[in-house]
């Protein structure tokens, strides 16, 4: 039987990979897109995860998200080290967010507030890609727009209490395969996963049309 750390993977493999492909995405590792493109991109991660972090103490004690809720991994504080780093010290009067980012958090928030098994399908979405793939931005950034390694502006992908990050995925995988979830739940998990990449993909999308490459 097919554990369902590996079903939500399998079956979220298309919008996962449309998501990362975006034409946003791939100007900004090429190089073609200046710092100002990537502290508008990280300003859009605050929002969203300002509303998966701001309720997680409520949820600490949830059968389903409680075991998902992970100090080690809360990003909020570096993202805010970031910005101050990219915008300045006043950076939080400048804050705004897209409306496709404000639709995501407002997601995110809906889930942590009604439904803790999509709140777990948007943890499982963001966390386990920033130990992945955002290593690769990270590595882009430091070389082309010369930020400390692991230093300020890239904080946000630097995970200073997870020593093991293949051994913590594989830890957090067990975690999804004994959820507290019946079929018709997880398939709705695996359905809110979907979905989570889905408003990634839409914010990718208005950030490539505030920053259109020149002809």
């Amino acid at each position: 039987m097919e554990s369902f750390s590996t079903l939500i993977r399998t079956a979220s493999h298309e919008q996962h990979r449309a998501a990362e492909t975006s034409s946003f995405m791939t100007d900004l590792l090429g190089g073609r897109l200046g710092v100002a493109a990537y502290a508008r991109y990280t300003e859009q991660l605050w929002f969203v995860y300002e509303a998966l972090e701001s309720g997680a103490g409520r949820l600490a004690s949830d059968p389903v998200a409680g075991p998902f809720v992970r100090p080690e991994l809360f990003r909020l504080a570096a993202l805010e080290r970031d910005l101050a780093h990219l915008r300045g010290p006043a950076w939080r009067a400048g804050l705004s967010a897209l409306p496709a980012t404000r639709e995501y958090a407002d997601r995110i928030r809906d889930c942590a507030g009604r439904w803790t098994g999509g709140y777990v399908a948007h943890h499982y979405t963001r966390y386990l890609g920033d130990l992945s793939g955002g290593q690769i931005i990270r590595d882009r950034a430091e070389k082309a727009w010369g930020f400390a390694k692991k230093g300020d502006g890239v904080r946000f992908y630097v995970f200073e209490g997870i020593a093991n990050p293949a051994a913590f995925k594989r830890g957090y995988r067990e975690l999804l395969d004994r959820v507290e979830a019946d079929d018709l739940e997880k398939q709705r998990m695996v359905a809110e996963c979907k979905r989570a990449f889905a408003l990634n993909a839409a914010v990718f999308r208005a950030l490539g049309e505030e920053f259109p490459l020149s002809a």
